[in-house]
């Protein structure tokens, strides 16, 4: 047998093998080869079965991979001839095939790339077999076992295709130390949903089987993806065209819009964006113009437009350099992009309307954590170095507009209870439901007595889950006497708390417990300049962040351009946008530190001496809340 040198640049076929150190992406890639040959016949009118069968058998450090097909099959020279490069040779670039996206450099990369194997094919009753392994001085070789030879019917059943029939059968050994071995489910999610994929799934039969060691079948999977529950918004398969170059170029547009459930936004497995599919094959999955902005987070759809695939035959970029998606500064995809985007504009700007009109948003503990230091530190500063104190809040303030003092998010309807023993008794918490998300998740915490009971004991609720009125009663007894209880709820930067204390006498009277509860985050002085922060519509676009005196909260407007960019679909603020909460926390501190310090001077009323104290807190304490936000300061 004569082992001969791939005739491919090593040095390219090497940095392409890294691309399918993957099993799942060599596995993406012979599924869609095998599709690709299956289309081809069927332009022939030829019967197709549309069978392709995966066998997945894991080791602990390896893996042993087989993807079997009963398509066209290939002759021991068609064999030899996809060894080379592609590009050029490739039947895409041809324009002999739709194709995908890796332009024929796919099968030898993604056996390359995993470890070593062999392909195996059956055609006008040859049997031809070509195995692609690793010399000893590293080169890429190839074994073709000196010819091909009439097929046996063993050849037949080993192949898994019909006596007489044609088909291929793709072996690969992982050994590649560097590739991950996924068990068996992870790895059907993985293909199952793996964009290049969505579309071949409802036309061919695609069977996964976990195989064991002896042989047997473990586990066995018909991969099939199912699209989240959606409203239709345009199409199904919407006609559109666009002009290029004097021509006009056809293509067709769906758009659905998800029933409330989270899409994944990212990577090969997203559900959001607008699958994008010429001929057979699917080249992308994106929102074009509006790739990672606000108003897509719910939206999915395809876009079948031939004529990329068409470009791409007679040599234009329409694919990236990388092959991981179209190339938006080609001319012609250029084109494309822009009227489909302006096709879905609408749509998209009515989603996006609807997203950042939130009432509220929430921080993770982290940055709720980080907030709640700076605030401490500033309030240090108001009363240790400026000498600024304040009286305590009243309890109750009457004003008017987006800064008056609203109940809090979570209350007990009583604080402080004093009950007899053995008497069943009601504690209610209030919740304004109208400023949490339905998905923010109210937990529970309790310091109970051993003879304290207390129905129902949540661990937590989601908010969506309480009544329209937002009330939540538990009921509760105990019979010892002097037994005390607390039961508290939180939610983001939220908290309410509640003490119960059991008495002989039953007082008839509910009373507060002489210390003013407070959410994390906020400063456990009532005195305090700043009591804490709240992402919060203000009902205008040009107010970034104030500072509402009656409350003695930072308000973040959630309506703000700049700040509703950073707040997802589900009402979250992104962690990444933490600099943009610093900037507006030194801007309101700045100003309200400014304020309470020059009337205390004889240039009260001054205008400029406002600013000027301004810019002297900007200088003084800009750089640490900087990096207290940034997580630098201890």
């Amino acid at each position: 047998m004569a082992i001969l040198a791939l005739p491919v640049d090593q040095r390219v076929i090497d940095i392409d093998s890294r691309r399918f150190a993957s099993i799942e992406k060599a596995l993406v890639e012979l599924i869609t080869n095998s599709d690709d040959s299956y289309s081809r016949l069927e332009k022939q009118d030829a019967a197709v079965s549309g069978n392709i069968t995966i066998n997945y058998e894991r080791y602990q450090n390896g893996a042993v991979l087989t993807v079997s097909d009963q398509s066209e099959g290939m002759t021991l020279n068609r064999l030899r001839s996809v060894l080379s490069y592609g590009g050029a040779h490739s039947l895409l670039a041809r324009g002999e095939s739709s194709g995908r996206g890796y332009f024929g450099r796919g099968l030898k990369q993604a056996v390359y790339g995993l470890g070593h194997g062999w392909i195996e094919s059956l055609r006008n009753g040859r049997y031809a077999r070509v195995d692609l392994f690793r010399s000893e001085t590293g080169g890429y070789v190839y074994d073709d076992w000196d010819g091909d030879r009439e097929a046996a019917e063993e050849d037949f059943a080993k192949l898994e295709v019909p006596i007489g029939g044609t088909g291929t059968k793709v072996t690969i050994v992982v050994e590649n130390p560097s590739v991950g071995i996924p068990y068996f489910r992870s790895l059907l999610t993985a293909v199952n949903n793996n964009i290049y994929l969505r579309d071949l799934l409802d036309r061919r039969n695609v069977v996964l089987s976990n195989r064991t060691r002896s042989d047997k079948v473990a586990a066995r999977a018909i991969l099939r993806y199912e699209p989240p529950e959606a409203e239709l918004l345009l199409g199904p398969a919407l006609p559109g065209e666009f002009m290029f170059e004097g021509v006009a170029y056809p293509y067709n547009l769906t758009l659905w819009k998800a029933h409330d459930t989270e899409l994944i936004l990212k990577g090969d497995e997203r559900t959001s964006g607008l699958l994008i599919i010429a001929g057979t094959a699917v080249l992308d999955c994106q929102f074009l113009r509006f790739e990672n902005q606000l108003g897509t987070e719910y939206l999915f759809g395809r876009v079948s437009c031939p004529a990329l695939a068409e470009m791409l035959s007679r040599g234009r970029a329409v694919i990236s350099d990388e092959r991981d998606g179209l190339n938006l500064k080609e001319p012609f995809v250029a084109a494309f992009a822009q009227s489909v985007s302006t096709a879905i504009e609408p749509l998209v700007q009515k989603e996006r309307s609807r997203l950042s009109h939130l009432d509220h948003a929430t921080t993770s503990k982290r940055t709720h954590f980080l907030i709640a230091h700076l605030l401490q530190r500033m309030n240090s500063v108001a009363t240790d170095d400026l000498g600024i104190l304040l009286p305590p809040r009243p309890a109750s303030v009457k004003s008017s507009g987006p800064t008056s003092l609203r109940p809090p998010v979570l209350r007990f309807s009583t604080p402080f209870y004093y009950r007899k023993a053995n008497r069943l008794f009601h504690v209610t918490l209030l919740v304004d439901k109208s400023r949490l998300l339905d998905r923010d998740i109210i937990v529970f915490t309790y310091e109970l007595p051993p003879r304290f009971r207390l129905e129902p004991l949540l661990n937590s609720i989601e908010a969506g889950e309480l009544s329209s009125s937002g009330r939540l009663e538990f009921s509760a007894t105990c019979d010892e006497i002097g037994a005390a209880a607390k039961i508290m709820a939180a939610t983001g930067p939220y908290e309410a708390r509640c003490e119960v204390v059991i008495a002989a006498e039953d007082t008839g009277r509910e009373h507060l417990s002489g210390t003013e509860m407070k959410s994390p985050g906020l400063a456990a002085d009532a005195a305090a300049l700043f009591r804490g922060y709240e992402l919060r519509n203000l009902e205008n676009d040009v107010e970034r962040a104030v500072y509402s005196e009656e409350e003695r909260l930072i308000l973040i407007n959630t309506e703000a351009p700049t700040v509703r960019l950073y707040v997802d679909g589900q009402g979250y603020f992104k962690d990444g946008a933490r600099l943009l909460l610093a900037e507006l926390f030194l801007d309101v501190i700045s100003g309200e530190l400014a304020l309470l310090y020059v009337d205390r001077t004889t240039q009260k009323g001054d205008s400029l001496a406002y600013q000027q104290a301004k810019q002297n807190f900007i200088k003084k304490f800009g750089v640490e809340i900087h990096k207290i936000m940034l997580g630098n300061q201890p």
